[in-house]
């Protein structure tokens, strides 16, 4: 069981690190592999908090992919990286939900409804699968 969790949260951890990797670093590529919307059709605003977002989260989504290959490598420390790499997902869920909704209540400008409505479909599963490492790294450790 430990090994199969360890790969959905490498794999996962790795999509979300990665995907607000490429938006930081490539924000066009991003755009056409919509990991992101284009400049030109969000509010301003929401473009600056997309770009600080995805700086933050390139600074502190690695944790869950690490807490994912310690488990299966069957090291100890895996739990300290499940706790904290679980609860940075779940915080990084819930704001990134929470945030959009908002802005879309107020009708600001977030981007094509499908992919806000794909994006918080991802941000559930990730803050899903936050909830779970925690669990598992107070249960497992």
């Amino acid at each position: 069981m430990e090994v199969a969790w360890g790969i959905v949260i490498i794999v996962l951890g790795l999509v979300a690190w990665g995907g607000q990797t490429i938006s930081l670093v490539a924000p066009r590529t991003a755009v056409q592999w919509n990991l992101t919307e284009a400049e030109e059709t969000v509010e301003p605003v929401y473009w600056a908090d997309i770009r600080g977002e995805a700086l933050w989260d390139f600074c502190t989504l690695w944790t869950l992919p690490v807490a994912g290959i310690l488990l299966i490598l069957d090291v100890a420390s895996w739990a300290s990286f499940g706790l904290v790499g679980g609860g940075v997902y779940i915080y990084f869920a819930g704001r990134g939900i929470l945030t959009r909704l908002e802005l879309q209540r107020r009708g600001f400008r977030i981007g094509d409804p499908a992919n806000v409505r794909l994006g918080l479909g991802m941000l559930g599963v990730w803050g899903l699968v936050g909830l779970i490492t925690v669990i598992a790294a107070l249960v497992w450790s």
